[in-house]
C-alpha cells in the first residue's frame, strides 16, 4: 500500500480471503476495501484506520481484533499487523498489510465463554451465571427497596427415572423440564440450573411479599403433567424451597443457603409442594451441625456409655437376657437420648464405628457374665442397616471376633429393624447367613410399625420378634391393640418363633401380655435400663420365681 494508501501489490491468499479477482485489488483504497465501517455498519473513520496510521507516522502496529469486508458485503475477525516500506533513502513510501482470518478461532472463543456461563445440555444459564445474575439483582432490589424470590426447585423421583430408563431419557427430562420452567416466568426472571436436577428460578423487582406465588403454581402444574420421552410417559414432580430479600437474607450465600433448606423442607413435607423459609429452619440446620461435630467429639474422648435392661421370661420369672442400649453423656449438655442422635449418627456414617464400640462393649459384658457363673446369657444388640451396608465392614467380623474370645453365637442377639429386609442386598443377607451360622439369634425390633411381610419371617430365619411399646402403652381387654397382640403371639408361635413385648409399664399390660401367650417382657415395670455396676448387682439378687398368668376381664 502506498502513502496515499491505494493497494499496490496483492497475493493469491489476500485476494480469496476477501472474496474477489485476482488483480481486483491493486489501485483501490485499502481503507474503503478492508473496513470502511464497522461490523455493525457505523462508519469506521480513516483517522482510526490502524493502516492510515502507520503510513502517516511510519510506525508498525499490530491489531488482534478486527473486521474485514469481502466484496459480497459480508465481514469477517482477522489479526493484523502493518509494517512501514521505506526507499533507498530511508524515506516512508508505504506499508504492508499482513493478516490472518480468525473465525475458527472467535467461534472457539465464543464457545467456551458459553460454556463458561451456560449449562451445555438445557441451554440455562449456569451456577456462575446465576450467582452474578442474583448479584445484580439483589444490587438493584436494595437500590429501588423491592423485593426478590429466590426460588430452589428439585425434581422428585428424577433419579429413580434417571436409573430405570437410562441417563439419555434422565437428559432430555432436564431439557424438557427446563423448557417448560422457562415458559412459567417473566422476561425479566431468571431461570438456572445448577446442576443434576436441581434448579433456580430468580423472581425480581417484586413490590409485595407473595407475589412469586403464582410463577410457583405454575411451576408446579408444568412439571407434574406427563412427559412423553422414547415413547415412554413417565411422571415427575417438583419439591420447590422459596427464601426472599431482604426479609430471609442480604446475601447471596444466605439467600441460597436457605432455599435449599425450603426445598428440603418441602420434600420431608410430602413433595409436589412448596414451602417458604423460616428460622425455625435455621435452628434446626444449626443444631443438627453441632450435633454432628459433637458426636465426633463424643467418639474421640470416650463419651457414650452403655446401660442394660433385662429381658423377663414371662413364664419363670428368669432374667437371662437383656438390651444393650446406648447412652451419651454430653460434657456440657448432660444426658443426651438416643432419639436425639442415633438418626444423625446413622446420617453420617458414625454409627458404623459406634455400633462396632456397643457390640465390643456388650463382649466384655458377656465376659464378665461369663465369669459371674452365667455362660448362657444373651445380651442383644441394635444393629443399623448403615453398618449391614458399610463397605468397611466385614460380614462376619462379630463372628470372629466371639470366637477368639471363646464365646458363642448364642451370647448374642442381633436387633435389626424391618426396614432392612425391605429390599436386603447380597451384603446384608450375607451378613445375617453368617450371623445365623454362627449361632447367634436374629430378633426383628419395633414388629408392626412397620412392613410387617411374613415372607421375612420365613426367608431370614428370624428367632424373636419385638412387639413395639405402640401397641403395648394402651393395651386393655377387648381393645384393638390387644387384639393385634394376640394375632401377632399366635402368628409368631405358628412359625416357631418367640415373642418379646416392649414397653411393658403396668402389672395390666403385664397380665395381659402373659394372658396371650407372650414369651419375653421388657419394660419400665419388670425393670429399667441399668449401669454395668447395677446391672450386675440386680443379676446377683435376682430370684427367678415361676409366675401364674392371671386372668384379665369381666
Amino acid at each position: 500500500i502506498d502513502l496515499n494508501g491505494i493497494v499496490i501489490v496483492e497475493n493469491l491468499a489476500a485476494v480469496n480471503m476477501l472474496g474477489r479477482e485476482v488483480g481486483d485489488l491493486v489501485g483501490r483504497h485499502a481503507h474503503d476495501t478492508l473496513h470502511h465501517h464497522h461490523a455493525d455498519h457505523s462508519p469506521y473513520p480513516v483517522a482510526d484506520c490502524p493502516i492510515y496510521k502507520t503510513l502517516h507516522d511510519g510506525q508498525p502496529r499490530s491489531i488482534s481484533n478486527e473486521v474485514f469486508w469481502r466484496k459480497d458485503g459480508t465481514s469477517f475477525p482477522v489479526e493484523y499487523s502493518t509494517s512501514p516500506l521505506r526507499d533507498l533513502d530511508g524515506k516512508l513510501c508505504g506499508t504492508t498489510v499482513v493478516f490472518r482470518d480468525i473465525t475458527a478461532r472467535k467461534i472457539s472463543e465464543s464457545r467456551i465463554k458459553y460454556l463458561a456461563y451456560y449449562d451445555a445440555l438445557t441451554g440455562l444459564p449456569n451456577r456462575t451465571l446465576f450467582i452474578d445474575r442474583l448479584e445484580q439483582e439483589i444490587k438493584k432490589a436494595h437500590r429501588n427497596q423491592t423485593h426478590l424470590s429466590l426460588m430452589f426447585i428439585d425434581l422428585d423421583r428424577f433419579k429413580e427415572i434417571n436409573d430405570t430408563l437410562g441417563h439419555d431419557v434422565g437428559d432430555q427430562l432436564l431439557v424438557e423440564a427446563a423448557k417448560r420452567l422457562s415458559v412459567c416466568v417473566r422476561d425479566s426472571d431468571t431461570v438456572a440450573r445448577l446442576g443434576g436436577d436441581e434448579f433456580t428460578i430468580i423472581t425480581a423487582g417484586l413490590t409485595e411479599l407473595g407475589a412469586e406465588e403464582l410463577i410457583v403454581q405454575k411451576v408446579l402444574a408444568a412439571l407434574s403433567a406427563p412427559f412423553t420421552l422414547n415413547n415412554e410417559t413417565v411422571y415427575v414432580s417438583a419439591s420447590i424451597g422459596i427464601t426472599v430479600y431482604p426479609e430471609d437474607a442480604v446475601t447471596t450465600e444466605e439467600l441460597l443457603k436457605k432455599a435449599d433448606q425450603s426445598m428440603y423442607a418441602a420434600k420431608k413435607a410430602g413433595r409436589n409442594r412448596y414451602h417458604y423459609y423460616t428460622s425455625a429452619m435455621q435452628e434446626h440446620a444449626n443444631s443438627h451441625l453441632r450435633l454432628i461435630t459433637d458426636l465426633h467429639h463424643a467418639i474421640e474422648h470416650q463419651e457414650f456409655f452403655l446401660v442394660y435392661q433385662p429381658i423377663v421370661h414371662l413364664a419363670t420369672g428368669v432374667v437371662n437376657k437383656a438390651e444393650a442400649l446406648i447412652r451419651w453423656q454430653h460434657p456440657s449438655k448432660g444426658l443426651i437420648s438416643p432419639l436425639e442422635f442415633i438418626a444423625v449418627a446413622e446420617e453420617v456414617g458414625l454409627i458404623v464405628e459406634i455400633g462396632q464400640w456397643v457390640f465390643e462393649e456388650s463382649v466384655r459384658q458377656i465376659q464378665a457374665l461369663q465369669q459371674a457363673n452365667r455362660p448362657h446369657f444373651q445380651i442383644s444388640v441394635n444393629k443399623s442397616p448403615v453398618q449391614f451396608n458399610a463397605q468397611t465392614e466385614c460380614s462376619n467380623s462379630w463372628v470372629h471376633t466371639l470366637q477368639a474370645l471363646g464365646l458363642s453365637g448364642q451370647n448374642i442377639c442381633v436387633e435389626i429393624t424391618e426396614g432392612l429386609l425391605l429390599d436386603p442386598s447380597k451384603s446384608t443377607k450375607a451378613k445375617l447367613y453368617d450371623f445365623k451360622a454362627a449361632g447367634m439369634q436374629v430378633s426383628l425390633d419395633d414388629f408392626g410399625t412397620g412392613y410387617s411381610s411374613l415372607s421375612y419371617l420365613n426367608q431370614f430365619s428370624i428367632d424373636f420378634i419385638k412387639i413395639d411399646r405402640s401397641f403395648v402403652c394402651d393395651l386393655a381387654i377387648n381393645s384393638a391393640n390387644y387384639a393385634l397382640c394376640e394375632a401377632i403371639i399366635a402368628m409368631a408361635h405358628k412359625l416357631n418363633i418367640q415373642v418379646i413385648a416392649e414397653g411393658i409399664e403396668t402389672q395390666c399390660q403385664l397380665q395381659l401380655l402373659m394372658q396371650a401367650g407372650c414369651d419375653y417382657g421388657q419394660g419400665y415395670y419388670l425393670a429399667k435400663p441399668m449401669s454395668k455396676q447395677a446391672f450386675e448387682h440386680y443379676l446377683r439378687n435376682q430370684v427367678p420365681t415361676h409366675v401364674s398368668i392371671p386372668q384379665v376381664g369381666a
